[in-house]
């Protein structure tokens, strides 16, 4: 465990009691005593050292003690990343969100497209778990961007998201659709896409379920200005395909600048 997220801020004191799921997962699960000391991400974005003060049958008290020493590699700013995921198959969209949190992505946007064998329902416990897998997540890896997982929407309604995010961005917004189908001629590499992307504030990567997306949507999505983008001449189930793209996008903005003064350096 990187980070234990509170649900709730220390007290003036700086005494903070845990009990129920957290009281189990700290005394049951990791075995925390007195004494032991753990990071914490407060609800505020703050980082803190708790050491644990007390453990009774059904509650664990602890108390912050410190600041959490800060991340050794230093931070870089990057556009936001939201995932635009259509709903596949199974529990896979389980697994998705959990990789997306672990790569920093700060919103997953599921939606129903026409090869989406799931389809909308108002399901409080699937969205209750997703929710779940956020948090362990997080905890997991240490992420600092406050993941967002929404309930799922119809196609319809994912552009109309589209939409609110370019209101809210303007230009600052990108757009990027997988699609495996790309004509030759109209190929355009993931360093090309991005390379204005120190003036981008929101990058939304549309990913498809099993069977990809329609003809109409690959369209639609087009014309609402998503750049069509391929990953090679493999066909990627749509799990791996989500975790491919995130981590390629992040990877170059993260080493936007050298990649950037090599490019200036060759011309």
């Amino acid at each position: 465990m990187k980070q234990f997220i509170l649900r709730s801020a220390p007290d003036e004191l700086g005494i903070v009691r845990l009990s129920g799921t957290d009281y189990h997962y700290l005394a049951r699960v990791r075995r925390f005593t007195a004494g032991t000391v753990f990071n914490a991400l407060l609800p505020n974005g703050e980082t803190a050292r708790i050491r644990v003060r007390a453990v009774s049958g059904n509650w664990l008290e602890g108390e912050r003690i410190a600041d959490a020493a800060p991340a050794r590699m230093q931070s870089v700013a990057i556009p936001l990343i939201s995932l635009f995921q259509a709903l596949p198959k199974g529990t896979k969209m389980d697994l998705i969100v959990r990789q997306a949190v672990e790569c920093g992505v700060a919103e997953i946007v599921p939606f129903t497209s026409a090869h989406s064998v799931p389809k909308i329902a108002d399901d409080k416990d699937r969205i209750a778990r997703w929710e779940r897998i956020v948090r362990e997540a997080r905890q997991q890896s240490g992420s600092s961007v406050a993941t967002v997982v929404h309930a799922p929407l119809s196609f319809d309604g994912l552009l109309q998201h589209w939409n609110a995010m370019q209101e809210q961005h303007g230009a600052g917004v990108k757009g990027i659709m997988l699609h495996p189908l790309v004509a030759q001629a109209a190929l355009v590499s993931f360093h090309a896409c991005l390379e204005h992307s120190d003036t981008c504030k929101s990058i939304a990567l549309a990913v498809g379920p099993e069977g990809g997306f329609s003809p109409n949507e690959a369209s639609r999505f087009a014309a609402a200005g998503f750049t069509a983008l391929t990953l090679g001449n493999t066909i990627l189930r749509t799990e791996t395909a989500a975790v491919y793209a995130v981590a390629a996008i992040r990877i170059i903005l993260l080493e936007r600048a050298s990649w950037i003064l090599n490019s200036s350096a060759r011309q």
